[in-house]
């Protein structure tokens, strides 16, 4: 009887986590890319469709650093309130990042906001630079990310002033852009992907947009 208890508490988790992310055919999600080319994304770096539909960054000879604003892939639409699902993978060391509304395609980082993808698997306490917090503003209220090579999960709700972070399953941030050095930051921008000259992948990239 007790075992049969901790098998349905057990379940009842792992349900609840799923919950957190929104389900494959989930209502009004529609895919950023089209698994074949780059069309409504702009860019100046070497991003590739791989053959299995995902996006990935192939850094040339030479490049380096993360002020390369135009090597970030952005999209041409611009989103207000939304809901973005995706997942990612890094090498050991990796360093990427989702920004959104970005204002200014010449400054992601003054003109929107990053939720940080970094390999800071095994870090106790993760702060705002680290996997899963938004840089400059706020840590993840727990470390969720994991080893270099496997894929992750991120669903980032943004509505108003309100931005919240799924990641793997476990609600990481609820905050508000005026709470966390980021009241500056526009209601509108595009959402882009860094390049910091280092391998990374995306797959499995959709939003929603919110009313």
């Amino acid at each position: 009887m007790k075992l049969a208890c901790v098998l349905s508490f057990i379940l009842a988790l792992s349900l609840y986590a799923e919950d957190l992310h929104p389900a494959a055919g989930a209502t009004g999600f529609v895919p950023l890319f089209n698994g074949k080319d780059l069309t409504g994304w702009k860019t100046t770096g070497n991003w590739l469709v791989e053959p299995d539909g995902s996006v990935s960054l192939h850094p040339r000879e030479g490049e380096k650093g993360w002020q390369r604003y135009d090597a970030y892939l952005s999209t041409e639409k611009q989103y207000a309130d939304f809901t973005l699902d995706l997942e990612f993978k890094i090498n050991a060391k990796g360093n990427s990042g989702v920004f959104m509304r970005v204002g200014d395609l010449k400054d992601h980082v003054k003109s929107g906001f990053e939720v940080q993808i970094l390999d800071t698997y095994g870090l106790e306490k993760p702060g705002h630079h680290d996997c899963g917090g938004i840089v400059k503003g706020i840590g993840p209220s727990k470390n969720m990310v994991k080893p270099a090579g496997e894929w992750n999960r991120y669903t980032i709700t943004v509505k108003g002033r309100s931005v919240k972070v799924v990641f793997n399953g476990e609600q990481v941030i609820d905050a508000s852009l005026d709470d966390i050095q980021m009241a500056d930051r526009p209601n509108l921008g595009h959402i882009a992907f860094q390049d910091e000259a280092l391998r990374v992948w995306y797959r499995n990239v959709r939003i929603k947009e919110l009313k």
